[in-house]
């Protein structure tokens, strides 16, 4: 079977359309139809129902989906051995992160990654949303929910500590709130609660702290220019909140303590890129200088 025409199958099959496919591997949608057209022609079935919205795998192509992914494995696998070989390490890796850890950790700790292996390409997605190892949409996954089900490498990064905290401005105006209670006439800033993609993210709620008034946002970028602006009182990572001089941390009773999961897929963990990312993000936590749980 002709492994070019598989790797087009699974990248339809995962993406659920011919044009997201194409663009995933960088060709002309002309070209990923006639490769399934000549994949289905091959195996005399229907491996796919074309629709306005999408592909649709049928029976045959749910079946098929298994024999694609065992040849995906076999070939994950000889390029780990060979890679293994090879002192260099490169290629691209992608990680999938929670834009507070991608963005405000994860990112400045790359640096050291990068100048020991100038050829190796990384794509950093620190998004407010989970992504799906199985689909490939990233080499390696950090969590904030520690995976259950999969053919998942899961290693515990981190503890880390999120409390209130409020800018210098709005406790001039406002005042210090000195009890849980003082926050009910207060505006608060959170997350989006029907765009959470995960239930531990819903702070407010799990304290049992009163938030009527509500400033929403889906990222942890947003929140916290606007905590700093004065728009409300919100939780910040502590590791990020302890570097923005302009806040103040208020009620240090009402911390939540969450946890970082790092996810990598058995198939490609022992790949040499992999491995050599996997193994950065993994240091990264406790070689740095600022704590990711407050402990004053």
């Amino acid at each position: 079977m002709d492994w070019d025409q598989a790797r087009i199958f699974l990248s339809v099959a995962r993406n659920g359309q011919l044009l997201a496919a194409a663009r995933h591997l960088h060709l002309d949608h002309a070209t990923v139809s006639r490769r399934v057209n000549a994949l289905e022609a091959s195996l005399r079935v229907k491996l796919f129902e074309r629709r306005t919205t999408g592909a649709m795998l049928t029976s045959a192509g749910e079946k098929f989906l298994h024999h694609a992914e065992r040849m995906e494995t076999a070939m994950l696998a000889s390029q780990s051995e060979f890679a293994g070989t090879d002192v260099a390490v490169s290629g691209t890796v992608r990680i999938g992160a929670p834009d507070g850890f991608g963005a405000f950790f994860l990112a400045a700790h790359m640096a050291s990654l990068m100048q020991r292996h100038p050829d190796l390409l990384i794509q950093l997605a620190p998004l407010p949303r989970t992504f799906s190892l199985a689909k490939r949409e990233a080499d390696l996954a950090v969590t904030i929910d520690r995976p259950e089900h999969g053919r998942l490498a899961v290693l515990k990064l981190s503890d880390y500590s999120l409390s209130l905290y409020a800018s210098r401005a709005f406790i001039a105006q406002h005042g210090t709130p000195l009890t849980p209670a003082a926050i009910a006439p207060l505006r608060v800033v959170s997350y989006i609660g029907d765009l959470l993609f995960s239930r531990q993210l819903n702070f407010f709620d799990d304290q049992a702290l009163p938030a009527r008034a509500r400033f929403e946002c889906a990222s942890v970028a947003g929140q916290l220019e606007a905590i700093k602006a004065g728009v409300g009182i919100g939780f910040v990572h502590d590791y990020i909140g302890v570097r923005e001089q302009e806040l103040v941390r208020i009620l240090p009773a009402c911390s939540v303590m969450r946890s970082y999961w790092l996810t990598i897929h058995d198939d490609i963990k022992d790949l040499a890129r992999v491995r050599a990312v996997a193994d950065s993000i993994s240091e990264a936590p406790s070689r740095a200088s600022t704590l990711m749980v407050r402990a004053d």
